[in-house]
């Protein structure tokens, strides 16, 4: 499995955490780009000291436990546009941003590349590849749901933040699990983060 996973300054710095935990578990080699603004939002939301990509992706991978992970990371510089990564001569299979700010959202719509998340998914359109944004705004705006449906209709997919509840949740840990394991089903990647949907005999 290669992806480009990227998190951009939205609240919401529990899925992305938990996105990169459960790829961590698998093989494969997949790029990382963390904007500064979502460096600050997970300081805040998780009461930590990181300062860079690097600090992000080891508390993901100690926070709950240490894990060895079975998954390369290659931390790619927020602002390097000129990254091989911003061609299209480079493959991979699918972009993630989780968690996506409405400003990552409206750029990509624009068809702006001012940092390599942008330009990764602008090169993610242009290629047909995978794309899936996963936004934690609430409410909607009129703009923010126009720019996800223009988004929608050069094919990308729109997966909320929005995680169910019939797995009986426990934890925050099992509401941001739920939504990573959303996204490795739209990658078409098998995972264990919770049980699929089984109606009990009667009901």
């Amino acid at each position: 499995m290669r992806l480009v996973v990227g998190m951009a300054g939205s609240s919401g710095s529990i899925y992305g955490a938990r996105f990169l935990r459960a790829l961590a578990q698998m093989p494969g080699t997949s790029h990382l780009i963390v904007s500064p603004p979502a460096i600050r939002v997970f300081r805040e939301e998780y009461q930590t000291k990181v300062t860079k990509a690097e600090d992000v992706l080891d508390f993901c991978l100690t926070k709950w436990g240490e894990i060895h992970s079975k998954h390369t990371f290659l931390i790619r510089p927020h602002a390097d546009i000129g990254a091989d990564i911003a061609s299209g001569s480079n493959v991979w299979q699918g972009m993630v941003i989780v968690p996506s700010s409405m400003k990552t959202i409206a750029s990509v719509r624009a068809g702006l590349a001012e940092n390599l998340i942008e330009r990764c998914a602008d090169v993610s359109l242009k290629e047909r590849r995978r794309l899936i944004f996963v936004p934690r705004e609430t409410p909607y705006n009129r703009i923010h749901l126009q720019n996800m449906l223009a988004l929608d209709e050069a094919g990308a997919i729109i997966l909320p933040a929005s995680p169910g509840f019939y797995q009986n949740p426990t934890s925050l840990e099992d509401l941001g699990d739920f939504i990573a394991g959303r996204i490795f089903n739209l990658l078409g990647v098998e995972h264990e983060l919770f049980p699929k949907w089984t109606p009990k005999p009667g009901t």
